[in-house]
């Protein structure tokens, strides 16, 4: 199972950014998709995350302006960005939670599975 983030950048204050993260692999569920942040000198911290039933969880301070949603049937997570702030900037990980994949002989399950990161910046 894999995680591949992208859409990170440069933008301007005021700006918006929209990531998406694609899980491969032979996939047949995954629990919990989310997005943690790393800037620098702070520890990484929950941005978002979405339950395979929809349900959301925000950081409290990044309510009204960030959005996560899902395509389950493209295994993939979505975060969009808006009224970015130069306290935004930090690397972004995709995470998924209890995916569970086909193998030639059953199921496995992996916990916790990570993405490589993409860096979004925002200029003041």
């Amino acid at each position: 199972v894999q995680l591949q983030a992208s859409g990170g950048g440069l933008v301007q204050a005021g700006g918006s950014l929209r990531l998406s993260c694609a899980a491969s692999g032979s996939i047949v569920s995954i629990n919990a998709m989310g997005w943690y942040r790393h800037a620098p000198g702070k520890q990484r911290e929950l941005v978002a995350a979405i339950a395979s039933s929809g349900t959301t969880t925000y950081a409290d301070s990044l309510k009204g302006r960030f959005t996560i949603s899902r395509d389950n049937t493209k295994n993939t997570v979505y975060l969009q960005m808006n009224s970015l702030k130069p306290e935004d900037t930090a690397v972004y990980y995709c995470n998924a939670g209890t995916v569970v994949v086909l193998t030639g002989s059953g199921y496995d399950r992996y916990l916790e599975v990570w993405g490589q990161g993409t860096l979004v910046t925002v200029s003041s």
